[in-house]
């Protein structure tokens, strides 16, 4: 499936979906630092020294996917190498297993607990109001937990798919992949996610859950220096 859309997905987000939640400065998007420490441009453009200081805080790193941003010389832009991004290609079975339950602001607490140990990079306090989020519980434990991030039109990213050490090896992250991969699907909204190539696992398993490479993307981080 091809798509310009998928090419560059923090800024087909940003300025689609997720349009209400951007702040916007010159031709630049970004997700609130609270939610995701995501900014999108719409091609390779030059940003404005203006629009970055007003969108990015003194000392703060933000990522993009996807086109090489231009930024000013005081500006540090650093490749931080490919990811695999990868798409649903269609309905797989469901294991069976335990209750899947939609994760609340009354789990926020579970939830970022347990992004905080496995999950730590690029989750936020207020992450879990860009999608849905379901989990597992065992013994009064978040034990696993899958959710949606970026968003456009017939396209839904599957994200921060994690399980308690202790509960790894069980199939929970598995049986909530299938479930929401199938669910997304059935909305009409095609799964996609991304993975370091590097995640031997992480890759094999989206693999045998109905996941093909579509392309492999890259990764970029801008740095605002104090003295900016």
């Amino acid at each position: 499936m091809a798509t310009p859309l998928l090419d560059n997905p923090i800024w087909a987000s940003l300025s689609s979906h997720h349009f209400g939640l951007a702040q916007a400065s010159g031709n630049a998007l970004r997700y609130p630092k609270e939610m995701a420490p995501f900014l999108g441009v719409p091609s390779s453009d030059r940003i404005d020294a203006s629009a970055l200081e007003e969108l990015i805080e003194p000392e703060e790193t933000v990522f993009l996917v996807g086109p090489r941003p231009e930024v000013p010389p005081a500006w540090l832009l650093q490749n931080l190498g490919r990811l695999t991004q990868m798409i649903f290609e269609g309905n797989v079975t469901e294991n069976p297993g335990p209750p899947i339950v939609p994760l609340t602001e009354a789990e926020r607490p579970a939830v970022l607990e347990l992004t905080a140990l496995v999950y730590p990079h690029y989750f936020r306090a207020r992450t879990m109001e860009l999608g849905r989020y379901f989990g597992i519980f065992e013994n009064g434990l978040l034990a696993a937990m899958i959710g949606e991030r970026m968003a456009m039109p017939g396209f839904r990213e599957i994200s921060a798919v994690c399980t308690r050490p202790e509960f790894a090896g069980r199939g929970l992250a598995r049986r909530l992949l299938n479930w929401l991969s199938n669910n997304n699907l059935a909305r009409e909204e095609a799964p996609f996610l991304h993975v370091s190539p590097k995640n031997a696992r992480a890759k094999h398993l989206y693999e045998q859950n109905g996941y093909r490479t579509r392309s492999e993307v890259t990764f970029w981080s801008v740095r605002r220096h104090q003295s900016t």
